[in-house]
């Protein structure tokens, strides 16, 4: 179903600024550990569980009664609900005196972001068909980078002319402007719609999560998007710090740097890869899950290489061009997920895609960077960081394996056939 253009333009653009705000949060985040961590005198391992497993646990398991809310009931109502809660809560952050505080007021964050990409995936879903999905998705998720060129660049600023806590002040407050605009001027198609009973895959929880574990491209995409958070968030948290560590900058000349490599190297990637997906292999998912994996595995060898050199630019150049490999799979995937489950399950299989891999990813990842990083610290001192990350990297191209096996199945599974 597709609605008039100039409305379904202005509810793109409302999602997607709801979604920067909602990203800023954990980029910020990962800019302000090491200030963090001296304020509340915090090893690096608690750093990895406040930026991780305790914030992930929460996100993941709270996201799927959410997501079952959205898919039977009102989608705006989700979002704006839970954006009111998470601003908030990141707001409180700035109170924190001690890191059990910090760790608590995390929860809240998290439970309140977990109400913002499902229902939003399954309100796109429902207004771009088919065909334009993927640079809808892709336009929809370059909220994400935009919110890393904030989350970045306010960030370092504010945390270095103000401290860590009005960052976190600062970055909190405008999503209720943005929780009130989404109440009062987006509208839930399903009110026009006639009420029906739900249908019977919806009935249980179990029959969903059966339903969507028979189909082989969703598990293995599943499985792809669960390593590509472990791995990802394990070095996308942890590489501020490796920057401030490794090379000596402050916290706003870094927030600048990442929010211009980050942003503009996310923003290309994720559009190209959705305009080409919709220009290029328009109905053809099996086309599209096959490029993405030839750009996440080329995003890999660039990832690693970020390690291995010595000099500051040519560490930046590969990271912005890292960024770009790995964001250009980022609407194929979304969008293949949207066409492939029945519409009354479309939040619900975000939310499940986000509980394996956040609990894995987000959950773990920086957990185990953070680890692994104090165990080499004896050996390598302040170097330890940085062959921590480089060990995480040939991990992608475990995820890129998942993608190519997704890309073979696709095309029978959107058929029926499993």
């Amino acid at each position: 179903m597709v609605g008039a253009i100039p409305y379904r333009r202005y509810l793109l653009g409302v999602l997607l600024l709801i979604l920067a705000l909602n990203t800023v949060d954990r980029l910020a985040l990962g800019l302000l550990l090491q200030d963090v961590k001296i304020d509340l005198h915090a090893t690096d391992t608690q750093l990895g569980l406040l930026s991780g497993i305790a914030f992930a646990l929460f996100y993941s398991v709270m996201g799927v009664p959410i997501a079952q809310w959205a898919d039977r009931g009102n989608r705006i109502a989700v979002i704006a609900v839970t954006t009111v809660l998470w601003s908030v809560s990141l707001a409180l952050s700035a109170m924190a005196v001690t890191f059990m505080q910090l760790l608590l007021i995390r929860v809240g964050v998290a439970v309140g972001e977990a109400g913002c990409v499902p229902p939003a995936h399954s309100l796109i879903a429902h207004y771009f068909d088919r065909a334009e999905r993927p640079r809808a998705v892709a336009i929809y998720m370059l909220g994400g980078t935009l919110g890393i060129v904030t989350g970045y660049f306010a960030a370092g600023w504010l945390s270095q002319f103000y401290g860590w806590r009005m960052a976190f002040m600062v970055i909190g407050l405008p999503g209720l402007a943005l929780a009130l605009l989404a109440w009062f001027t987006l509208e839930e198609p399903r009110r026009k719609a006639p009420v029906s009973a739900p249908p019977a895959d919806q009935a249980t929880l179990r029959n969903t999560a059966a339903t969507l574990w028979a189909n082989r491209t969703f598990r293995h995409l599943l499985f792809s998007f669960s390593l590509i958070a472990f791995f990802g968030n394990g070095v996308l948290q942890w590489q501020p710090a490796f920057f401030i560590r490794s090379y000596g900058l402050s916290t706003g000349e870094l927030g600048t740097w990442l929010a211009v490599l980050y942003g503009l190297g996310g923003m290309v990637g994720v559009y190209i890869g959705g305009a080409l997906a919709s220009r290029l292999a328009a109905g053809n998912e099996r086309l599209q899950l096959t490029t993405a994996t030839y750009a996440y595995c080329a995003f890999a060898i660039l990832a690693a290489s970020v390690y291995l050199v010595r000099s500051l630019h040519v560490t930046f150049v590969l990271t912005g061009l890292s960024q770009m490999g790995a964001a250009m799979i980022t609407a194929p995937l979304f969008a293949t997920i949207q066409t492939l489950v029945p519409e009354r399950m479309r939040a619900i299989s975000i939310a499940f895609l986000y509980l394996c891999a956040n609990l894995v990813g987000m959950g773990l990842g920086p957990l185990a960077a953070g680890t692994l990083s104090d165990a080499l610290r004896p050996l390598l001192g302040e170097e330890s960081l940085r062959y921590a990350l480089l060990a995480l990297c040939p991990g992608y191209l475990w995820a890129a394996w998942h993608l190519w096996c997704a890309s073979r199945t696709v095309m029978e599974d959107l058929r029926g056939g499993h």
